[in-house]
């Protein structure tokens, strides 16, 4: 059966960024925050295979597969293609997320992160057939891919595999016009050939729900009572095309803050998509480090460098030019992780990046702000 994109459900629950609890997922937390997403009449749930290193999928069975019936709701999962050295992996690894998530099928399955580098890799092992072969088993109702390349090489996939059915791209509107992300080139691809969307970083890791003081009080000034997040949901959400919107609910208070944005949803204004057009042009003059926190390049680090959390203590201290807080955050973290001025240029991270940001060479400049002391004036 096509997909339908009208009766999908408009937030979809992304199962990137789980609630945690003495270094585990929460399961009871998760369990409680998935009732209440069912209870709303909502069913789409996101993971992949990587995600909180393969916990993810396993907490789908726990949390969701034991505990509902399975036509009551969609689960959609995506192929690694940096866990692939030869063909079989295809089989491989799609029989370890069935028997992870215990899911029978699914709903929707993606080819995980198409750029340049991974393109090639999903060509070079057949993944395309095998995705198909399993649709026609009935293991996939529905096959698409998540894409961060460029939009050339968008036009070239689509014109190669027209099998595809839908594509998930990072789309929110600090990323609009980013050179790098090309978020509208890519949008207006998709929407001239009328594939449906899902998209997925529309608060860009939380950096849109957490903005510098002078950019949040703009928005409060528009609306008291909205949060900032919502204003990033609700410019996806106004743009045509949008099948479903993937938010990684990290606990109940932003569940509940995307419930109210979605339960009557308004569409953003003339005069409110200029404002955040207004907010971007001034994000875009800050030096920040476009860093999401997918957590992608932790996975593999030699040196347990929590990437991440050190561009998020980099871009504090450029927002507000606070060293000691940016520092202690830093500090923190090395109770469990390594420094920034450990990492070895190994490549491994940068190779998985979304981003595709520089990341060894950020790390170099991040150590010389934090991991030497602040000279005394």
């Amino acid at each position: 059966m096509p997909l339908q994109p009208e009766t999908m459900p408009k937030l979809g629950f992304g199962l990137m960024r789980l609630p945690m609890k003495d270094d585990a997922i929460d399961l009871e937390q998760v369990c409680k925050m998935v009732d209440r997403y069912m209870a709303s009449g909502l069913y789409y749930f996101d993971t992949a295979y990587g995600y909180h290193e393969g916990k993810s999928e396993t907490t789908v069975r726990e949390a969701i597969v034991s505990r509902y019936p399975r036509e009551s709701f969609y689960l959609a999962t995506k192929l690694p293609p940096w866990s692939m050295k030869g063909p079989e992996d295809c089989g491989r690894l799609f029989q370890e997320q069935l028997d992870r998530t215990g899911a029978g099928y699914f709903d929707l399955y993606l080819l995980h992160c198409i750029d340049s580098g991974t393109y090639p890799i999903f060509e070079k092992y057949d993944a395309f057939r095998f995705a198909l072969q399993k649709k026609a088993e009935g293991l996939i109702r529905h096959f698409g891919f998540s894409f961060h390349g460029s939009p050339e090489l968008l036009e070239q996939v689509l014109d190669e595999h027209p099998e595809f059915e839908f594509v998930q791209i990072q789309l929110n509107y600090a990323d609009w016009e980013n050179p790098v992300v090309r978020a509208r080139e890519v949008y207006e691809i998709l929407q001239s050939r009328g594939i449906p969307m899902i998209i997925m970083e529309p608060v860009k890791g939380g950096t849109l729900s957490n903005l510098p003081p002078e950019l949040s009080a703009r928005l409060k000034a528009r609306r008291p009572e909205s949060s900032e997040a919502s204003w990033a949901l609700r410019f996806a959400g106004s743009l045509p095309g949008i099948m479903t919107i993937l938010s990684g609910m990290s606990n109940s208070e932003q569940l509940e803050d995307n419930l109210q944005t979605f339960a009557d949803f308004e569409p953003l204004t003339d005069e409110e998509f200029e404002l955040l057009a207004e907010i971007r042009r001034i994000m875009t003059d800050s030096p920040m480090i476009g860093c999401t926190a997918c957590g992608y390049c932790t996975t593999g680090c030699p040196m347990n460098i929590s990437i991440p959390d050190v561009f998020r203590s980099i871009n504090a201290y450029r927002i507000y030019n606070d060293h000691f807080r940016a520092k202690s955050f830093y500090n923190s973290l090395l109770k469990s992780h390594g420094r920034a001025s450990d990492c070895i240029a190994c490549g491994q991270c940068e190779s998985v990046c979304p981003q595709h940001l520089p990341i060894i060479e950020l790390l170099r400049d991040a150590s010389e702000t934090l991991d030497k002391k602040k000279q005394k004036a």
